[in-house]
C-alpha cells in the first residue's frame, strides 16, 4: 500500500508500521540544518545555492519545497510570525566583535563576527532579580500578537489538504525550564533552585501562562488538522541530568505536565507531544510519558548511556516515538567516512524502526562543515533500509 507522507507519518506516531519509516529534515527549529551546510548541500546536488534563514539565533535555514520533493521529506513547518509589537527587541548590530541584539524576552544574543557559527547568550534580563515583584515588573511579551498568527490556517491547510504532508506546529519560544535559565543565567537559576524557590516559581508560572496563551490561540486558528506540537526543554547534558531527578520532578515537572494537559485539552483533534530534550536524559522517560509526552526527540546516542537503542525499544517503543536518533551527528556525521555513516545509520533503523515509532530525522541541527556527501550516504540508507 502507498501511503500519503501525512498517513505515514500519523501510522508511525500510531506505532503502526507505514510503507517506510518517515523522513524530516527541517520540519522543525530541532531538525534543521545550519545554512551554509545546506547551501553545500544544495550546490552538490545541482540546485540553487540560494538559502533563506529560518533562524538567526541556531542559524539553521529553511528547507525549500524542491529540497523536499527530492529527498522525499515527508513533514512541513508552520511557525508563528514575528510578533508586530517590538517590545524589547532591539538589534545592536556590531559591538566589540560581534554581531549583538536583543530578543523580545529582553535577552541579548551575540555571534563572533569572525569564524561564528551560530548566537550565543551574553545577557539575562532577569540576572538581578531576587522577589516575586521583580518578576512580575518584567515587560514580558505579548503572546497574542495578532501578527504572529497571520497565515498559519491558511500554511497548514495546504500543507494537509493540498500537499498531503504532516506538518509541526511550531512554539513562539524555547522551552520554559532553558527559557527561565536564559532570563536569569544558568548559574544564578540553578543556584535559585536551591535557595529561592519563591523566585523559581514565579519564573516558571509567568513563562508557563505566556505558553499556554499562545497555545491556546494557535490551536484555535488552525483548527483540526494539526498533529504534532512543538515543545521542549533540554533537561541533560552530555554525561547526565542538568539537576537531579527529584530536584526535577519537584520544581520544573508539573509545568511540563500542566502545558501537556491544557494543549491536549486545547486541541480540536488528537495531538502529540513532540519533546526536544538534549542529552543523557533515559532516567526523564517515566515522569515525560506520565506528563504526556508521545515523541521524543534527538535521542543524542552519543550522550552517556543513551547508546543501546535497541534496549530503548523494548523497554519504551509501545508508548514513544523517537524523532531522530538516525546517526550520531558529534562525531560520524560530520567526521567520518561515507561507510560509517552507513554502518551507523543502519544500526539505527535496524534498532527503532520496527513497530512503528520512528521517524527518521537528524539527532538535532546538522552542523556547519558537515559534508554533503556524508548527508547523502545517511539518506541513501534510509532508502534502502527504511521500507517495511
Amino acid at each position: 500500500m502507498q501511503y500519503t507522507s501525512y498517513e505515514r507519518v500519523k501510522a508511525a506516531l500510531e506505532h503502526k508500521e507505514p510503507d517506510r519509516v518517515p523522513f524530516d529534515l527541517g520540519s522543525a527549529a530541532v531538525t534543521g540544518i545550519n545554512i551554509n551546510t545546506l547551501r553545500n548541500l544544495r550546490r552538490h546536488l545541482g540546485l540553487s545555492e540560494n538559502v533563506r534563514l529560518l533562524d538567526k539565533i541556531t542559524q539553521i535555514a529553511h528547507v525549500d519545497d524542491d529540497l523536499i520533493e527530492k529527498l522525499k521529506i515527508d513533514v512541513k513547518i508552520v511557525a508563528p510570525n514575528p510578533p508586530a509589537e517590538k517590545g524589547l527587541q532591539n538589534d545592536l548590530g556590531v559591538q566589540d566583535g560581534y554581531d549583538r541584539f536583543i530578543d523580545e524576552w529582553g535577552m541579548g544574543w551575540q555571534m563572533p563576527l569572525d569564524g561564528g557559527f551560530y548566537y550565543d547568550l551574553y545577557h539575562s534580563p532577569l540576572k538581578n532579580a531576587r522577589t516575586v515583584r521583580d518578576v512580575e515588573n518584567h515587560p514580558w511579551p505579548n503572546p497574542l500578537d495578532l501578527a504572529r498568527f497571520v497565515g498559519l490556517k491558511t500554511r497548514a491547510d495546504k500543507i494537509v489538504y493540498e500537499e498531503k504532508r504532516a506538518y509541526f506546529l511550531e512554539r513562539m519560544s524555547s522551552g520554559m525550564w532553558e527559557h527561565a535559565m536564559w532570563m536569569t543565567g544558568y548559574e544564578k537559576f540553578f543556584c535559585d533552585m536551591l535557595q529561592n524557590e519563591k523566585l523559581v516559581h514565579a519564573i516558571m508560572e509567568k513563562i508557563l501562562e505566556i505558553k499556554m496563551r499562545y497555545w491556546g490561540k494557535a490551536l484555535e486558528t488552525v483548527g483540526q488538522n494539526v498533529m504534532v506540537i512543538s515543545t521542549a526543554d533540554d533537561l541533560g547534558s552530555q554525561t547526565g541530568l542538568l539537576v537531579s531527578l527529584n530536584l526535577y520532578k519537584k520544581l520544573i515537572w508539573p509545568y511540563h505536565k500542566r502545558l501537556f494537559e491544557f494543549i491536549k485539552k486545547k486541541a480540536q483533534s488528537k495531538v502529540y507531544i513532540f519533546f526536544h530534550n538534549d542529552g543523557a536524559i533515559w532516567e526523564t522517560i517515566p515522569l515525560l510519558i506520565e506528563a504526556g509526552v508521545d515523541i521524543l526527540n534527538p535521542w543524542q546516542v552519543n550522550c552517556a548511556g543513551m547508546d543501546d537503542t535497541k534496549r530503548f525499544k523494548k523497554e519504551f517503543g509501545r508508548d514513544i516515538t523517537i524523532w531522530g536518533g538516525s546517526c550520531d551527528t558529534q562525531h560520524v556525521l560530520p567526521f567520518g567516512t561515507p561507510q560509517q555513516v552507513r554502518n551507523e545509520t543502519k544500526r539505527r533503523i535496524e534498532d527503532l524502526a520496527p513497530g512503528g515509532g520512528f521517524i527518521f530525522a537528524p539527532i538535532h541541527v546538522i552542523q556547519n562543515g558537515v559534508p554533503p556527501q556524508n548527508i547523502i550516504a545517511w539518506w541513501e540508507t534510509l532508502q534502502e533500509y527504511g521500507a517495511y
